[in-house]
């Protein structure tokens, strides 16, 4: 694969410009912030939000690496909810551990129910993959592009299901679960889909998993409001994602041409909240800073 980096010129043939999940996230609440965060790397504050995500995302990994589904085979539900808490860590999250433990008791005993314990356990646990994907000139109509494009995908997929030889990714998800948070979840899903689709063969081997199986469906996981929520997947919601794609490559173009900053999305009730608050342009035009 080519070199990629943040701090991307578009003239160049290489490096070429890195996605990540995270850095597309960043671009489509404010591409301000974006430029900030990833063009400039300026630092960002560790909140409480983020330790208590990183805390119970690196639990939930080992506890997937940890849990014997031999030794669990035959216990009731009860039984299972202590052996599966019994695998968390005690710290300030165990009202979190307590749900997933009892989701988790849940499952086992339908997945064994329909004698399929072997899918118990996901085929890939916070697995890493990079990929490069080709981008049309003309593939948004609405922002076309100086010429065509390949750019470097990363990211790491939480977990990956097996069900009826088919791909499911599932992501997990510290926050509480609003309805509002569909079409994000979705588009999420749909990078890691392409990600995922793009990923060289031997790339996907290496990580045990299969490159002619097919993702079909995908999934999320909100245990603080008790949520799992599988569908299958939006072609509509993959094609979001790589227009969203182009408009990145977009704001580089300008950026690289004339030194056009990324554009602000100004919302003063959700920006007081930002890293960059006191620097971005808007907010001191807005006069709030």
């Amino acid at each position: 694969m080519k070199e990629y980096t943040y701090q991307w010129d578009n003239q160049l043939e290489e490096p070429i410009l890195k996605i990540s999940k995270s850095s597309m996230g960043s671009y489509n609440w404010c591409p301000t912030k974006y430029q900030f965060q990833y063009i400039e790397g300026r630092p960002i504050d560790q909140t409480e939000v983020m330790r208590k995500g990183t805390i119970i995302h690196n639990s939930r990994e080992d506890w997937f690496n940890t849990v014997d589904v031999k030794k669990a085979e035959s216990m009731d539900e009860e039984e299972l909810k202590v052996y599966f808490m019994s695998l968390y860590p005690i710290d300030d999250y165990t009202d979190v551990y307590s749900v997933m433990a009892s989701s988790e008791a849940r499952r086992f005993i339908e997945i064994r129910n329909e004698d399929a314990l072997d899918t118990f356990v996901p085929v890939a646990n916070e697995v890493k993959l990079d990929a490069e994907l080709f981008i049309p000139q003309n593939l948004n109509p609405k922002v076309p592009l100086q010429r065509d494009y390949t750019v470097h995908l990363q990211g790491i997929i939480d977990r990956m299901f097996i069900e009826n030889n088919q791909y499911i990714p599932m992501e997990l998800k510290t926050g509480v679960w609003k309805d509002w948070r569909t079409t994000s979840m979705r588009k999420e899903m749909a990078f890691y889909k392409l990600l995922f689709d793009n990923c060289p063969d031997e790339d996907l081997i290496a990580h045990g998993l299969d490159p002619n199986i097919d993702i079909t469906h995908w999934g999320w996981y909100y245990p603080i409001s008790n949520y799992t929520y599988v569908e299958e997947v939006k072609k509509s919601s993959t094609n979001a994602v790589m227009k969203g794609i182009t408009k990145l490559i977009h704001s580089y173009e300008k950026f690289n041409d004339g030194g056009e900053i990324f554009e602000d999305k100004f919302y003063a009730k959700t920006c007081i909240n930002c890293d960059f608050y006191g620097i971005c342009p808007a907010a001191q035009n807005d006069g709030w800073v």
